[in-house]
C-alpha cells in the first residue's frame, strides 16, 4: 500500500467519535493558541503602563528666588498626572518604602524637601542639582525596574530646563570673552591714555621746535633782508665803479693821442682821478667784504632752518610719531616751510658759495678793487711823472674799466639771488607762524583728549570688575548644573544581578511544569493494576503520584545545580528556594496527574493548553497590569502566579509573605488535585466499552 493511502487510513481514524474529532481540532489550533494567546498577551505592555501602581512622594517645601514662590514639586506632580504615564498614587515616603517592599507598589518616585531649592539654584554661587529619587524591587519585576529608567528619563528631562548645554556653555564663555574683551578695552584705554599723554608731550615739543624755528626763521628774514640791502649798496657802487672806469677809459683812450703832448700840462689832474678811484674802490671793497663776512653765516642759518623743519614733518607727519592723527593744515603747513627753508638753503648756498668764491669770481673781483686800488694809488703817486707812462697807464686804465664790470655784473646776478632767498625766508617766517598757532591748538586739543581717556580708561576698569569671569571648571559645574538640573537617584530594594537573575522565577517553573509533563508521558497517571485489584482510589492517586514527584525532586536538584554553579545563578535565600521548588514540583506533578487520570488523552493536550495560560498571565515578563483583561481575570487563580512571586522573593531577596502565601495555594492546588485524581480513581474501577475500546489513544 503506498504511502498516501496510508496516511488517509490514518487521518480517517480521527474521523470516528466525537472525541478523536475534538482532538484533532485541538490538534489543528494548539499553535494559533499557543501564539495568539503570547502575543495577545504581550500585544502593548507600553501602552498599559497606566495600570501599573506606582508610589508619588512629594516632600518638595518649595523655594522663593528673587522674590518669586517656586514649587517645582507641585509642578511635576501635577504633570505627571496630566500625563498618566503610570497609576500614581501619592503616599508618604514611609507608605511609599513599604509599599515598594511588600509589592503594593511596583516602585515609587519621591521629590525631596530641598528639591525646588537646588534647582533654584543654578543662577546663585553654588549651583546644585536637583535630585527625583526612585526607589524600584527587583523581587516585585525585573522589567518593571527597566521600564521606568526610560520612564523616568523623559520625567527627569521635562523638569530639567530646556536650554541645551551647549547653549549654556556658550553664555558662560561669553560673560568670559565679555570680561577679556572689556579687560583689553580698559588695556587699550590705558595705553590710548599713556600714548595721548606722550602725544601731549610731542605736541608741546613740536609747539617748542617750532618756536624755536620761527624765531631761527625770524632771525634769517631779518638778516637777509639787512644783506639784500648792503647787496643793493653793493651793487650800486659797483656800477659807479663801472661808469666811472668807463669814463675814465674813454677819455683816457680819447685823449691817449694827445695825452702825451699834454701829460705834463694835466698831471694834477689824473692824479686826483687816480684817488678818486681808489677811494671808490675802497668803498666797494668794503661792501664786497660784508657780504663774504655774513654769507656763511646766512647759510648756516638758513640750513639749521631748514633741516629742522625737514625734520619736524618727517616725524610728525610722515612718521607720525608723538602726534595723534595730525591736522592736514599742520602738515601741509610744515611741508611749505620744508620746501621754502629749502629754497632759501639753496640760495644761501649760491651767496655763500658766491662769497667763498670757490670759482674764483668774487676773489678776482676782490683782487681786481685791490689791485684798481693799488694801481690808482700808484697811479695818484706816480701822475706827475705821467708824461713817461702814458702807455703804461692807458693800458692798466682798460683793464680797470674790464674788471669793474665784471664786478658789476656779478654783483647784479648776486643782489638777484639774495632778494629770492629774503622772500622766501619771508614766505616761511609766516608759514612757521601759522604752524606754530597750528601746533598750539594740537596741544590743547590733546589735553583734552588725555583727560578724556583717563575717564574711559577708569570706567573700563570698573566694567571688568562687575562683568563676571568664570574660570574653566566653574563654568563647566554651572554649565552641567543649568543644562542638567535635575538628576535620576535610583535606589533598587533588591535588584536582581543581571537579566538571567530577573527571570530565572519565570523560567523555573516552566521547567518544572515541562518536566512533570513529559514525565506523565512515560509513567501511567494510575496504576492499572491497582485498578483492576480495586484498591482505595487515595491509594491510587498517591502511588501515581509519587513517582513522579521523586522524579521532580531530582530534576530540582540538577536544575539548580546547573543554574547555581554553571551559569552563576546567586539566591538570597538557596535552601528556602529548593525547599520550595519541592513543593512546587508536587504541586505541578498533583495538577497534571489529574487532567491526565480525568481526560486521559485530551488530558495531555490540556496540560499544554494551562501551561499557556500560565505563562501569560503569570506576570513572569511584563506586570500583568499591562496585559488584556483576560489575562488579569485568570491571574489569582493559577498556580504558577504563586510560584513567580515567591521565587522573586527567595533568589532576589524581600519579605517572605508571598512565600507563605505561595505555600499555602500550592499545598491546596496539590491536596485539591489529588483529590480530583481519587474521585478520578474511583470513576475508573467500573469498567465500560468506551474504557475497553477508547475512541482516542496517544
Amino acid at each position: 500500500m503506498r504511502s498516501p493511502k496510508l496516511a488517509a487510513l490514518e487521518l480517517r481514524r480521527f474521523g470516528r467519535g466525537k472525541l478523536p474529532r475534538a482532538a484533532l481540532v485541538a490538534i489543528l489550533l494548539l499553535p494559533l493558541l499557543y501564539g495568539a494567546l503570547y502575543l495577545w498577551s504581550f500585544w502593548d505592555p507600553y501602552g498599559r503602563l497606566d495600570r501599573i501602581p506606582v508610589a508619588l512622594v512629594n516632600d518638595d517645601r518649595g523655594a522663593t528666588v528673587d522674590g518669586k514662590k517656586v514649587n517645582a514639586g507641585d509642578d511635576i506632580t501635577e504633570g505627571l498626572r496630566e500625563s498618566a504615564v503610570f497609576d500614581w498614587h501619592e503616599v508618604s515616603d514611609a507608605e511609599a518604602r513599604e509599599g515598594v517592599e511588600d509589592g503594593t507598589y511596583y516602585l515609587s518616585l519621591t521629590m525631596p524637601a530641598d528639591f525646588s531649592a537646588r534647582i533654584s539654584s543654578s543662577s546663585g554661587d553654588s549651583p546644585e542639582t536637583g535630585a527625583l529619587e526612585v526607589r524600584t524591587n527587583d523581587a516585585n519585576n525585573y522589567i518593571v525596574g527597566q521600564i521606568s529608567r526610560s520612564v523616568f528619563s523623559e520625567v527627569r528631562t521635562a523638569a530639567s530646563t530646556k536650554s541645551s548645554r551647549s547653549f549654556l556653555d556658550k553664555i558662560f564663555i561669553s560673560f568670559s570673552d565679555i570680561h577679556d574683551a572689556t579687560e583689553k578695552a580698559a588695556k587699550g584705554a590705558n595705553d590710548l591714555k599713556d600714548g595721548v599723554g606722550k602725544a601731549k608731550k610731542g605736541s608741546d615739543d613740536l609747539v617748542d621746535g617750532v618756536g624755536k624755528t620761527k624765531n631761527g626763521s625770524s632771525g634769517l628774514a631779518t638778516g637777509l633782508k639787512k644783506i639784500d640791502s648792503g647787496a643793493s649798496e653793493l651793487v650800486t657802487g659797483t656800477r659807479e665803479i663801472a661808469k666811472g672806469t668807463q669814463q675814465l677809459a674813454d677819455r683816457v683812450n680819447g685823449a691817449a693821442a694827445q695825452a702825451r703832448p699834454y701829460l705834463r700840462d694835466n698831471g694834477k689832474k689824473i692824479g686826483d682821478t687816480a684817488r678818486l678811484v681808489s677811494d671808490t674802490s675802497k668803498a666797494a671793497q668794503h661792501n664786497l667784504d660784508r657780504i663774504v663776512e655774513r654769507g656763511p653765516a646766512a647759510r648756516t642759518a638758513a640750513h639749521v632752518s631748514a633741516d629742522r623743519l625737514t625734520a619736524a614733518h618727517t616725524k610728525y607727519c610722515e612718521k607720525g610719531e608723538g602726534l595723534v592723527d595730525p591736522t592736514p593744515e599742520v602738515c601741509e603747513g610744515l611741508k611749505d616751510a620744508k620746501v621754502a627753508a629749502a629754497d632759501v638753503a639753496v640760495i644761501a648756498d649760491d651767496l655763500a658759495e658766491i662769497a667763498e668764491d670757490s670759482g674764483g669770481d668774487l676773489k678776482k673781483l676782490d683782487a681786481q678793487l685791490k689791485d684798481l686800488q693799488k694801481k690808482a694809488d700808484d697811479l695818484a703817486k706816480r701822475a706827475p711823472h705821467l708824461t713817461s707812462d702814458v702807455d703804461y697807464a692807458v693800458s692798466k686804465i682798460n683793464e680797470l674799466n674790464t674788471g669793474a664790470q665784471k664786478v658789476a655784473t656779478g654783483m647784479s646776478e648776486l643782489h638777484k639771488g639774495i632778494t629770492k632767498s629774503k622772500n622766501g625766508a619771508v614766505s616761511l617766517d609766516s608759514a612757521l607762524g601759522r604752524i606754530k598757532k597750528g601746533a598750539t591748538d594740537l596741544s590743547g586739543g590733546l589735553y583734552q583728549l588725555k583727560g578724556g581717556s583717563k575717564e574711559l580708561a577708569s570706567g573700563l576698569d570698573k566694567g571688568v570688575e562687575q562683568i563676571p569671569d568664570y574660570g574653566k571648571e566653574d563654568r563647566e559645574r554651572r554649565t552641567e548644573v543649568m543644562a542638567d538640573p535635575v538628576k535620576l537617584a535610583s535606589q533598587s530594594l533588591h535588584k536582581a544581578a543581571n537579566y538571567g537573575t530577573g527571570f530565572a522565577p519565570y523560567f523555573i517553573p516552566l521547567s518544572l511544569w515541562v518536566g512533570a509533563m513529559v514525565a506523565y508521558m512515560l509513567i501511567q497517571p494510575m496504576n492499572r493494576r491497582a485498578l483492576a485489584a480495586g484498591a482505595s482510589a487515595w491509594r491510587i492517586a498517591f502511588a501515581g503520584w509519587l513517582p513522579v514527584a521523586a522524579i521532580g525532586l531530582l530534576q530540582v536538584a540538577a536544575l539548580m545545580s546547573v543554574l547555581h554553579w554553571g551559569l552563576g545563578l546567586e539566591m538570597a535565600r538557596a535552601s528556602g528556594t529548593v525547599a520550595f521548588l519541592a513543593l512546587v514540583t508536587g504541586c505541578f506533578a498533583a495538577i497534571i496527574q489529574w487532567l491526565n487520570a480525568r481526560f486521559g488523552a485530551a488530558g495531555r493536550i490540556l496540560v499544554l493548553a494551562v501551561l499557556m495560560l500560565q505563562l501569560t498571565s503569570a506576570g513572569g515578563t511584563y506586570p500583568v497590569q499591562t496585559s488584556p483583561g483576560f489575562f488579569n481575570a485568570i491571574h489569582p487563580y493559577l498556580p504558577m502566579t504563586y510560584v513567580v512571586e515567591a521565587l522573586r522573593r527567595l533568589i532576589t531577596g524581600g519579605g517572605t509573605g508571598p512565600v507563605w502565601q505561595a505555600c499555602a495555594v500550592l499545598a491546596a492546588f496539590t491536596v485539591g488535585a489529588l483529590a480530583l485524581t481519587a474521585l478520578s480513581a474511583r470513576r475508573k474501577q467500573v469498567w465500560t466499552f468506551d474504557r475497553l475500546h477508547p475512541e482516542l489513544s496517544l
